[in-house]
């Protein structure tokens, strides 16, 4: 089995880690007026420094910062954009009693233009706390672009800056992208992963209709944002990796989706031109692995087989088993394992305990290293 000395690696994550309380407690405050921006970002320091430590202590080879300076996974980096604003999302309660996720909308007021590095201090700092040397790899994790699009649709996109979306929205949408992937590049990234819901929520038959309510073909959508993720790819600065995660919502642990990724899997898998995909597979919401056919030779495909959730350990057996599922249509080769998603996208976190991190952390890579030789 070929060792992987570049990412995505055989043992893998999504990027965020539970908030410590001191962090919290330190956001809270900040809130209050209690204390300024800078010493909430030197709490946020010390925080990212810990969570380095036990990235690295556990066995990981890509590190993130948990996503500790953020609220939500993409509010705080969309809103960086010129001409985006956006409404904060809500949990809802359901008639049946279930806890749902209503999800933000991200509105375009303006003409989207990248004014300013977003992650490169936040970069910076990260690699600066990670032990010199050997081959760990620091990983930035940002939205993806279709998030400007999805949720608000045409209604959500200014007219006035944007008569039509095709070519000039989506030409400024990847243009800015590329300049804040130049701009990692630059501080000595390589290693990019995008966050996408949106083409998760495509999966599920509730999200498809709110599509076309919106005036928008849950058919078409796909292979749209494929080629708006390729104007993104074409600027990628050379010798990064740029991978996308799809999610189907992870917000304390409820989901906002569920489906089988074959509504999207050509589009996704053949069409776009990405480096890795990281897929949501915990649970029986995801469907089989038949939609991997789709996967090119070229391409990488990291598994998320643990769930961050819920803190009941899945056995190695099962997740090897699955693997081993998997590899009927995809070559095992193209295989990574990761868990599903971050333990917490957003600052409030998932329904799991701090230490249960550690143990699914331990669980992929000790079930990488079984089923290929290396995590």
């Amino acid at each position: 089995m070929t060792q992987r000395t570049q990412p995505p690696f055989r043992a893998d994550h999504v990027g965020s880690f539970l908030r410590p309380k001191f962090l919290l407690d330190a956001r809270e405050q900040k809130a209050k007026g209690e204390i300024t921006s800078e010493q909430l970002r030197a709490v946020e320091d010390k925080a990212i420094s810990d969570i380095v430590k036990f990235q690295e202590d556990v066995g990981l080879k890509s590190i993130t910062d948990g996503e500790f300076r953020r609220t939500y996974f993409h509010i705080d980096f969309l809103e960086q954009l010129g001409g985006v604003t956006a409404d904060i999302p809500i949990t809802v309660l359901r008639p049946d009693g279930v806890k749902e996720l209503a999800p933000p909308v991200m509105k375009v007021v303006d003409k989207v233009k990248h004014v300013k590095d977003i992650q490169r201090a936040d970069f910076e700092y990260l690699k600066s706390q990670m032990t010199p040397g050997g081959a760990r790899v620091a990983k930035v994790t940002i939205p993806s672009p279709t998030m400007l699009h999805f949720r608000g649709g045409r209604a959500g996109i200014s007219k006035t800056h944007y008569p039509e979306l095709d070519p000039e929205f989506y030409d400024d949408v990847a243009k800015a992208y590329g300049e804040e992937l130049q701009s990692l590049a630059n501080a000595g990234c390589t290693y990019v992963q995008m966050d996408d819901t949106n083409l998760a929520y495509l999966c599920d038959d509730n999200m498809r209709e709110a599509a076309r309510k919106r005036g928008d073909d849950p058919n078409e959508l796909p292979h749209r944002y494929a080629q708006f993720i390729n104007k993104v790819v074409a600027l990628k600065p050379a010798g990064m990796t740029l991978a996308m995660h799809l999610c189907r919502g992870n917000f304390k642990s409820t989901h906002a989706a569920s489906g089988n990724y074959e509504p999207v899997a050509e589009a996704l898998l053949s069409e776009m031109k990405l480096d890795a995909y990281f897929l949501e597979y915990d649970d029986d919401r995801s469907g089989d692995f038949r939609p991997l056919r789709f996967m090119p030779k070229d391409k990488i495909v990291v598994l998320g087989l643990v769930t961050t959730k819920f803190g009941k350990l899945e056995s190695k057996d099962d997740l090897k088993r699955r693997i081993d599922e998997a590899s009927k249509y995809v070559d095992l080769n193209q295989m990574c394992l990761s868990p599903q998603c971050g333990f917490s996208s957003t600052v409030h976190g998932n329904d799991i305990a701090v230490e249960d991190q550690r143990t699914k952390l331990r669980l992929v890579i000790e079930t990488a290293q079984e089923v290929w030789g290396d995590a």
